[in-house]
């Protein structure tokens, strides 16, 4: 975090430190809950401030009426990789580019060959021009190194890239994860209606891991609309803020789909005087990024690099279900857009007080 020389007249919402809270490490869900609806549930109205502790399972009787609830459909691929240079060294290499936009061209050695972004860590990073090997079908040449582990880089495979994916790489579960990826993870860290055609996600969209079949089901039953949009989690959304004035953070793209039938939900919600609940941040981003980039409510399909804080207006999102964000991130300034800092916070020190669980695998908030 780059503190020195801020200047003194910034207002405390554009303060990267405003956003910082004191969270004790055993908060961290290292775990999901038991079953994905068991997990706790804080309600906040964004009118009054006023938080409330519910259970997720109870989500039904929460929503607004004739709510319609947009979903992030996209799937986490097992995009995290280890590889050796050919001096023996060690590498981790997490593919950030999601593989459906990838553009592979075939190599006279009979292996594709694409160009990629993702981020490298060593004891001694590659160089550009190293090769990183990940196996006989599978490795990779340094092209570019940019700050914090980025880089572009040549892949070569043989065969299917997903299969070899599969075979080889690791879920990428968050570091604040402090444990090896696990079979169950290969379930619980992928929402219940990831669809296998969007396998491309760096993380999950993890307001959804509460949802059940039933819980879905049930939903329906109460007459709650669903639509379903994508948004390939990359590194714009778990990229640290480092700007001491968050208005000089830059946003990286993240590529995002919108098809005809949810546009035309979210359209006649919106003109029905319904309201729309994003599930999840990258659901909001989704939306917003997609109404910003089109002057509109569309089909829409490319890049967004939308960037929501204090005073962004929220053209489609009026209700958001989420779960609790890191310290001064980018994720946790967007909730603070929608509902104000200091309520926001106000109702993290609750979740804390009365032992809510953080991030990934934590506990949920209605924004309502």
């Amino acid at each position: 975090m780059e503190t020195g020389g801020l200047d003194p007249t910034v207002p405390e919402d554009f303060r990267l430190s405003s956003y910082s809270y004191e969270l004790p490490e055993e908060r961290i869900a290292q775990q999901p809950a038991d079953r994905r609806d068991a997990s706790r549930l804080m309600v906040l109205e964004r009118a009054t401030g006023e938080a409330r502790e519910r259970r997720f399972a109870e989500l039904p009787e929460l929503l607004p009426p004739g709510a319609l609830l947009v979903a992030n459909n996209s799937r986490v691929v097992p995009a995290r990789l280890f590889g050796a240079k050919p001096s023996g060294g060690k590498v981790e290499f997490l593919l950030l580019t999601p593989p459906p936009l990838l553009e592979p061209e075939p190599g006279d050695d009979g292996m594709w060959s694409a160009t990629a972004q993702g981020l490298l860590r060593a004891s001694k990073a590659p160089r550009e021009g190293d090769a990183v090997a990940f196996g006989p079908d599978l490795r990779l040449t340094v092209e570019q190194k940019r700050e914090f582990g980025q880089a572009t880089v040549r892949l070569h495979w043989r065969g299917a890239l997903a299969a070899i994916l599969e075979k080889q790489g690791h879920l990428p579960l968050p570091p604040y994860i402090r444990r090896p990826d696990s079979v169950a993870d290969a379930e619980r860290y992928q929402t219940v209606y990831a669809d296998p055609a969007k396998a491309g996600s760096a993380a999950a969209p993890t307001a959804g891991l509460h949802f059940t079949p039933g819980l879905r089901a049930e939903l329906g039953r109460r007459g709650f609309e669903w639509a379903e949009v994508t948004l390939y989690v990359g590194y714009g959304t778990f990229s640290p803020v480092r700007c001491a004035d968050i208005r000089q953070h830059c946003m990286h793209a993240e590529y995002v789909e919108i098809g005809e039938e949810a546009a035309s939900a979210v359209a006649r919600a919106k003109a029905e005087g319904r309201p729309v609940v994003a599930v999840g941040t990258t659901s909001a981003r989704t939306l917003e990024g997609a109404f910003a980039a089109a002057g509109g409510m569309g089909p829409y399909a490319g890049w967004t690099d939308i960037y929501l804080l204090p005073g962004s207006p929220f053209n489609v999102v009026d209700c958001l279900l989420t779960n609790f964000h890191l310290p001064e991130s980018s994720l946790l300034i967007m909730v603070s857009a929608l509902v104000g800092r200091e309520t926001v916070l106000g109702a993290y020190r609750k979740a804390l007080a009365n032992g809510f669980r953080f991030f990934s695998y934590g506990d949920a908030m209605l924004i309502r």
